[in-house]
């Protein structure tokens, strides 16, 4: 039997010029975004000392993205889906630009925050419309690649901040590395300026104009334009309010349960609008990647701080630590897509973070006398944790239409990704009893079982079926979800306006 042409082309030939030029471009901007992730971070004692702020308001300038990226991808994303992935990414990067430069001239605290507030807009916004531009830009057999290889460059954006902070602030102070982190902003706008739209979405926009718009619906026009637009305006201000107040610590205890459960009951009812009788499997999507977040991101932010207080590093060497943890979770992004093509999504997923787990223990066990091998381990570790998570993007645009893929997988993503910011206040809540060095590993082992159990068992499919069984799809079981499979959703899946 003849060989076919996929066995006999090697898989970066089967990427086009056209279409590795579309990688290159949304990759600069996920390389933003960790670069941003990560510089906030390295700069704030600085910046607490300039304004003389108190810890709460420092730790607010972390936080502050939270407070809107939810908004910015469900916004950026349906413009994204309305009018092309290219101008959504556009307007991402701009944001991200005028963020940075307010962050540079920052006069006060307040302009500071405000800033923060911007980058958070364009950062989600980035997360939905540049990868849903790029998975569906790529050949069908290939999707795991582009998600994976396109989160890498998150990882490498986290690796480079530390590297530039290390030579410019000493010399220029935190100003400039805001001011530095305009040149790749400036070399993606170059990038992005003539690109074309991918294939999936011309279809898609064809498709809506030959069914006189009978296709699923704009998810912002939804919310924002149909019945109960005056309604989901004012739910959208108060639990934008709500966060704000969380974030800035002006809420305590009780008020902060009770002020989480109104924002999640209006995310929920945002998800049950826009998402029609497919509400359940959206609702339990945004739950996994809320549990994904919870299990990883103590780590990534309470690494550094293990490694100052428990194991009595130095500058320099904490900065070998971040250095191990960003290589691991760069390779491993690149690992996941192989990996990913080659067994398929979920179960790609579930080996890679059951090898993780056999390295959590003792990578917190080999202490801090030899920084080689602990370095070693916790390479190995995130590449195999941290790295899968390269996968989210495909995984998650599998279970939208491409009318909706961008803004939904903006909006479930970035309402998940709050867990980033109670996964280190979890963390060290755990850490008041236990030592970060056994608090970390315990909380990664028993969150990180969670998410094998929610992925590995296809449990948002699942509920999906259990609860609306005529809006529950063959794709929702399928390898690639209904990524270039549009045309096989029935009436009955389409969201309701």
């Amino acid at each position: 039997m003849a060989n076919s042409p996929a066995s006999i082309v090697p898989w970066y030939r089967e990427v086009s010029r056209q279409q590795w030029k579309m990688f290159v471009a949304s990759w600069f901007g996920y390389l933003l975004d960790g670069f941003d992730f990560v510089l906030i971070s390295l700069v704030l004692t600085d910046i607490t000392k300039d304004f003389g702020l108190s810890g709460v308001q420092a730790a607010s300038l972390v936080s502050a993205a939270f407070i809107s990226r939810w908004f910015g991808g469900l916004a950026i994303g349906a413009t994204g889906d309305r009018f092309g992935r290219r101008p959504a990414m556009i307007v991402s990067i701009l944001l991200f630009s005028l963020g940075s430069f307010a962050c540079a001239v920052a006069p006060s605290y307040a302009v500071l925050f405000a800033s923060r507030i911007v980058i958070g807009l364009g950062m989600a916004g980035e997360y939905g419309a540049s990868s849903t531009y790029v998975i569906e830009a790529w050949p069908k057999r290939l999707k795991n690649k582009a998600s994976g290889f396109l989160i890498s460059g998150s990882a490498v954006g986290t690796i480079l901040a530390g590297q530039v902070f290390r030579f410019v602030v000493p010399e220029y102070g935190w100003r400039a590395l805001f001011a530095v982190g305009l040149v790749p902003i400036a070399i993606t706008l170059w990038l992005r300026r003539s690109l074309a739209e991918p294939e999936d979405w011309k279809q898609a926009r064809h498709r809506g104009e030959a069914s006189d718009g009978a296709t699923a619906p704009n998810v912002f026009a939804v919310l924002f334009t149909a019945r109960f637009r005056v309604l989901n305006t004012v739910s959208a201000c108060v639990a934008m309010g709500l966060l704000l107040l969380i974030f800035t610590g002006q809420l305590r205890g009780l008020a902060v349960a009770g002020a989480s459960v109104l924002i999640g009951a209006v995310f929920v009812s945002f998800m049950v609008q826009f998402g029609g009788r497919r509400w359940p499997l959206i609702v339990t999507v945004t739950v996994t990647v809320l549990a994904a977040f919870l299990y990883s991101w103590p780590m990534q932010a309470l690494l550094p701080t293990y490694a100052a207080t428990e194991l009595h590093y130095n500058a320099a060497q904490i900065a070998d630590v971040v250095f191990f943890a960003g290589f691991g979770n760069a390779i491993g992004c690149c690992v996941a897509g192989f990996s990913g093509d080659r067994f398929g999504t979920r179960w790609a997923y579930v080996g890679s973070l059951l090898l993780s787990q056999i390295l959590i223990f003792p990578v917190f066990a080999i202490g801090g006398t030899q920084l080689f091998v602990l370095g070693a381990l916790l390479l190995l570790q995130q590449l195999f944790g941290q790295g899968i998570s390269g996968l989210h993007p495909k995984w998650i645009s599998g279970f939208f239409p491409t009318e909706q893929r961008a803004a939904g997988l903006g909006f479930t993503y970035n309402v998940g990704a709050l867990g980033g910011a109670i996964a280190p206040v979890l963390g060290a809540s755990i850490a008041s009893r236990l030592s970060l060095g056994t608090a970390l590993p315990v909380l990664s082992f028993s969150l990180t079982f969670v998410v094998i159990l929610l992925i590995g068992c296809n449990i948002p499919a699942l509920v999906q079926r259990r609860i609306h069984p005529d809006a529950s799809l063959p794709t929702d079981f399928g390898r690639d979800g209904l990524l270039g499979e549009d045309d096989t959703v029935p009436a009955s899946a389409r969201a309701a306006t």
